[in-house]
């Protein structure tokens, strides 16, 4: 199984970017799919997750301004990212599997695309 994120760059702030991750071979029926990013210096975040069912959660820290979807025929996941902030300057990485509340056990990771907001 291979997660390939694409879609990041450099972006001025209140900008917006999609960021989109396409899976080549089978993840299970029940994983779960996810965006995380991480910081220079910092622990790697969870930002959001879609269940296999398509569920979501609302992060607070997110502030409505993203907004994550999953293309099963696609077998693509998308990050929606609206009003970038400075802040927001991380390195994103898909992830999938079935508990993807904690970076430890994600069972997959893409290899991270890099999204630089300037001020």
């Amino acid at each position: 199984v291979q997660l390939q994120a694409s879609g990041g760059g450099l972006v001025q702030a209140g900008g917006s970017l999609r960021l989109s991750c396409a899976v080549s071979g089978s993840i299970g029926s029940d994983d779960h799919m996810g965006w995380y990013r991480q910081a220079p210096g910092k622990q790697r975040k969870l930002i959001n997750f879609i269940t296999s069912s398509g569920s979501t959660n609302y992060l607070d820290f997110m502030e409505g301004r993203f907004t994550i979807s999953r293309d099963s025929a696609k077998n693509t996941v998308y990050l929606q990212m609206n009003n970038l902030k400075p802040e927001d300057t991380a390195v994103y990485y898909c992830a999938s599997g079935l508990d993807l509340w904690q970076a430890s056990t994600v069972r997959y990771w893409g290899q991270g695309t890099q999204v630089t907001v300037s001020s």
